[in-house]
Order: C-alpha cells, then sequence, then structure tokens
C-alpha cells in the first residue's frame, strides 16, 4: 500500500509540473483555459456548446477540446456552433493530464485562440485530481443527479472555482432541492459561486464565457510583450491515446501504454502554430 501511494504521489507532482509548464506557455501566448468537469450525463456538453456559439457572436476566439472514452459525437456537436473543435479518444482512461493535453494542443491551437475550453473526461473522480494547466476550474451537476452530489465527491466540488448547476427547466418535475445542493457545496468549497443553468431556456448561459473573459481581460493586463513560438500543425484529429508512463496508481485499466494517434482533418480549420 505504501508503493502504491508513493507512486500515485510521484505521478501526481509528475503531471503539477507538467501542468505548471503548460500554463505558462498558455500565458505567454495570451491564451485563457477552461477546465470542464462532471459526470457523463451532467448536460455540459450542450451548455460548453452554446457557449462556444455565443462566444463566436460577441468575436471572441474560441476553441474547444473535447475527451472521450470512445465516440467523437461530442465534437460533432460542438462543431455546430462554429469554434475551433478537436476530439481527443482516450482508449479507457478516465482522465486527461496536462502532458497529454499539450500534446494534443501542439500544431492544432492557433496563436490568436484567446480562450481554450477542455471538456474533461465525463467522470468526476480521476479528473478531480489533475491539474491541466488551466486558469479557471468548473464542475458541472444536473438537476437530475441528486442534491448530495457534492458531498459523494467532495475533491472535485472541494477544488473547483465555478460550480454549475444544469438542467434547471427540469427542475421542478426532479424535485431538486436548491437549498439542500447549495449547502452541500458550502461545505465542502465555503464561498464558492455557484450559478443555475439551462441550455434550454438560455438561463445562465454565458456566465462560462463571461467568467473566463474577465480572467482573460485580468490575464492581458499584465502580460508581457512577447513573440508567438513558431509551428506547425494540422486541422482537426481523432487522437486516441495518452502520452505518459506507465506508472498510474489507480484502481481501473488504463489501457495502451503508449500514443497512438490516428489524425483526422474535418471539423476544423488548419492551425497556423504549435507550442
Amino acid at each position: 500500500m505504501c508503493r502504491m501511494a508513493d507512486l500515485q504521489q510521484a505521478v501526481l507532482a509528475r503531471n503539477d509540473d507538467s501542468a505548471r509548464e503548460l500554463r505558462a506557455a498558455l500565458a505567454a501566448r495570451g491564451t485563457v483555459a477552461v477546465n470542464l468537469l462532471s459526470s457523463p450525463g451532467s448536460g455540459k456538453t450542450a451548455l460548453l456548446e452554446a457557449e462556444l456559439r455565443l462566444a463566436g457572436e460577441r468575436g471572441v476566439p474560441v476553441a474547444a477540446l473535447t475527451a472521450d472514452l470512445a465516440t467523437e459525437n461530442d465534437a460533432v456537436r460542438l462543431a455546430r456552433s462554429g469554434a475551433l473543435v478537436k476530439q481527443v479518444l482516450t482508449d479507457g482512461l478516465c482522465h486527461l493530464e496536462a502532458v497529454m493535453l499539450r500534446g494534443h494542443l501542439a500544431g492544432w491551437l492557433p496563436p490568436e485562440t484567446r480562450l481554450l475550453f477542455v471538456e474533461n473526461v465525463g467522470n468526476l473522480v480521476c479528473p478531480a485530481s489533475y491539474d491541466l494547466g488551466e486558469s479557471l476550474r468548473v464542475v458541472l451537476a444536473s438537476v437530475t443527479e441528486g442534491e448530495d452530489k457534492p458531498l459523494k465527491y467532495p475533491t472535485a466540488f472541494g477544488l473547483a472555482q465555478l460550480v454549475v448547476v444544469t438542467k434547471t427547466d427540469i427542475a421542478a418535475a426532479v424535485d431538486f432541492d436548491e437549498k439542500a445542493f447549495l449547502g452541500n457545496v458550502a461545505r465542502v468549497n465555503p464561498g464558492v459561486e455557484v450559478v443555475f443553468t439551462s441550455a434550454k431556456t438560455g438561463q445562465g448561459v454565458g456566465t462560462l464565457l463571461d467568467r473566463a473573459t474577465a480572467l482573460l481581460e485580468g490575464a492581458e493586463a499584465h502580460r508581457p510583450v512577447m513573440a508567438a513560438a513558431p509551428v506547425s500543425g494540422h486541422g482537426h484529429s481523432h487522437d486516441h491515446g495518452h502520452d505518459h508512463g506507465p506508472g498510474h496508481a489507480h484502481d481501473h485499466d488504463h489501457g495502451h501504454p503508449h500514443p497512438h494517434p490516428h489524425p483526422h482533418a474535418h471539423l476544423d480549420a488548419p492551425a497556423a502554430d504549435a507550442w
């Protein structure tokens, strides 16, 4: 057990180092990253699609990278917004890691991108422990998931910088107890902002974009002038695999311990640079 715990700490420490490097690289480019975490079926893809469409209407250069275990369905949906979208297929891996994310951004993310939304794998356990170099971490939960969700997943909710409740249009139908939910969030993360949204009615749509834009404006005010790194790139891809060592300390089978990308070229435009 001690060796397993030590191994897990080493893996997380290595990820933290990679996350710091990625955060610095993003800052140098003038890009703010938003990490979206939730359980499967929370409605985060529908909400993100609405946010991306709104970003386009406001003229904000935005891109989205979405991770899934096996399908590219989310990327197809997000691409309807008109934003630059990339699908990452993890082949069973339950989370993204900083070094993986940086590898997927290389050669794909255009230098003019100001906001990057990362839709993590649908899971509130493993992703909660991995910093992706984001500037804003958001945890989403739908009204159908139960008011005790924050207590069941205290790490995910406890590290969130913003909590988003989705599908509020059906809150009454499922007897969602807003007061109880807010109380449970406060127990694991006192003072964190909680917003209520519905991609169907439009309630709260724009909140993610507003919060990310505010961070972007603050970062721009303190950003030194520097040239973007030259790179080469290609368009949208469906990347399978993960570029990390074999020593993950989780109680599930990650499969495929080596990267094996399978690029395609649709859903988005070719990138002008990488890292």
